[in-house]
């Protein structure tokens, strides 16, 4: 071999080792600003399939990085990604394959939108719980053949069950299209009633949970009154027969007053309109029986004063004729006899005009009457006819 041979074979060789260290070099350079410019996450699968390393990893459809490998990882699969360092990832964020089509490549997208709060950094990782993947076509098609299988000839419908059930639906259903869509509305319109009053019912319920919760604190006190409360059942129970009587004798007594009432309605009409004569006089004297109220006392002292001790009389001469006067004329008179320099004439005048009023709505025996009927053994005669037994009567039996 000569010299200018081996030179050239040297020469060959520097460049080799050359390119190769140049290419090493543009890798690493290429591998640290790379990676001075991307983040790496990784999310965890049920599934993967359809997602290949290079698939594109998207933000709203934007994308963001791309997927470096797909690793089994037991039960799960691990899918490693780089995003652009620039883009902000939210510390909670989840990841979704998505299948733009049939037969288009998957791709993995970030949601939701980082709007604020803790961002994920190098090496973040999205577990199983935050992942999801979409329905694959033999899972599909396995729910369908199941749901065929189950509601089939061999399934629900062995002995013809499905069908009775669909034609009982369709017959109750014939006919009835336009009622179905007036509940539909009628319905609609309930959610739209109970939306635009939530808060109304939301308030409601906790009012009663507030009122629950005061019965739950008052649990000491709610169980003494429902033991009183058994008490006293208790003892009405025991004391129904007395109840029974009781009521009946009430019935008896309130026929009795009925028949009473019904039998003396006149007399009791024409007392109740005389009543109201004299409730009438009284409003319109209000001011002159204020004034009686006021120097009554007076009056009723000076007749105190007019009893003679010593002689166990009174010092004024009685009229006996008086006696055979009614005993509301009676009272008048000797209210007029009493004190004349005492007593105010608006007194008289007052009792002037009650007292022919009161003698007609109840006309009591005078004093001569009632001393002749004792005298007699008999009951002095009354302003009302007799209802029920009278007792005190000169007969033994009573008068109805």
């Amino acid at each position: 071999m000569t010299f200018a041979t081996r030179a050239n074979r040297d020469l060959a060789r520097g460049v080799a080792i050359a390119c190769v260290l140049a290419l090493v070099v543009a890798a690493v350079v290429w591998w640290i600003f790379e990676s001075a410019n991307t983040r790496r996450i990784s999310a965890y699968f049920d599934q993967a399939i359809g997602v290949y390393a290079g698939s594109d990893v998207r933000v709203l459809g934007v994308k963001i990085g791309t997927i470096d490998s797909v690793t089994p990882a037991g039960t799960q699969v691990r899918v490693d990604m780089s995003v652009d360092r620039g883009v902000r990832i939210p510390a909670t964020a989840q990841a979704v394959v998505v299948a733009p089509s049939v037969v288009s490549d998957r791709y993995v997208q970030l949601a939701p939108v980082y709007t604020g709060g803790p961002q994920m950094g190098d090496n973040g990782v999205i577990p199983i719980g935050r992942t999801a993947t979409p329905v694959e076509l033999d899972q599909l098609y396995g729910s369908l053949d199941k749901v065929s299988t189950s509601l089939g000839p061999n399934g629900a419908n062995a002995n013809g069950s499905l069908s009775d059930l669909l034609n009982t639906l369709a017959a109750n259903l014939s006919g009835n299209g336009q009622n179905l869509h007036d509940t539909i509305n009628q319905l609609a319109s309930v959610a739209t009633t109970l939306d635009s009053n939530k808060d109304n019912l939301f308030a409601t319920v906790d009012n009663l949970s507030q009122f629950t919760q005061a019965l739950a604190n008052s649990d000491a006190t709610v169980r003494q009154f429902t033991s009183q409360l058994a008490d006293v059942s208790g003892f009405l129970a025991g004391q129904r027969s007395q109840l029974a009587d009781a009521v009946t004798a009430l019935g008896t007594s309130l026929g009795q007053v009925q028949g009473f009432i019904q039998n003396n309605r006149a007399a009791i009409k024409s007392n109740v309109d005389n009543l109201a004569q004299v409730t009438k006089v009284l409003v319109n004297e209000r001011s002159s029986l204020a004034e009686v109220l006021d120097t009554a006392p007076l009056a009723l002292d000076d007749i105190v004063n007019s009893y003679n001790a010593s002689s166990g009389s009174l010092d004024a001469r009685a009229d006996l004729n008086d006696l055979a006067n009614p005993p509301i004329v009676e009272v008048c008179h000797l209210l007029r006899q009493g004190t004349p320099a005492n007593l105010p004439q608006v007194l008289a005048d007052a009792c002037n005009q009650i007292a022919p009023v009161l003698q007609g709505a109840l006309p009591l025996p005078s004093a001569a009457q009632v001393l002749a009927a004792l005298q007699q053994g008999k009951l002095p005669p009354l302003p009302l006819p007799l209802a029920g037994v009278v007792f005190g009567s000169s007969t033994s039996g009573g008068g109805q």
